[in-house]
């Protein structure tokens, strides 16, 4: 099992929702988070004053998968996401050790 987190531009959410739908994908938690990375913010106007927006909201997606179908979700979340500018996100993918769905007490791979 694996655990893929996305950040993403909030406006593109919706289409990588439907994209991780298509190809299977059951379960998805999302986040609304703000930080940035290489464009480190930019500089706003308002009421005539101008101010410097440090931290650019994103959205936070995580997915726990079967290894199987990592390679799928990656490219399935880049291709939807990408839109070609700078702040178009980043994907980690981490091992995930043990899932255990609480209603159940399923565990593994059945768990998700």
């Amino acid at each position: 099992m694996k655990l893929v987190t996305a950040i993403i531009k909030p406006f593109k959410l919706d289409d990588v929702r439907q994209a991780l739908a298509d190809i299977g994908v059951q379960g998805i938690t999302v986040t609304e988070v703000k930080g940035f990375g290489r464009q480190k913010g930019h500089t706003e106007l308002y009421r005539g004053a101008e101010y410097v927006v440090d931290f650019l909201p994103k959205m936070k997606l995580e997915l726990a998968v079967a290894e199987e179908v990592v390679d799928q979700v990656i490219e399935s979340i880049s291709a939807t996401a990408r839109t070609g500018k700078i702040g178009d996100g980043k994907i980690f993918v981490t091992s995930l050790e043990q899932a255990i769905r609480i209603r159940t007490g399923e565990t593994g791979a059945q768990a998700i």
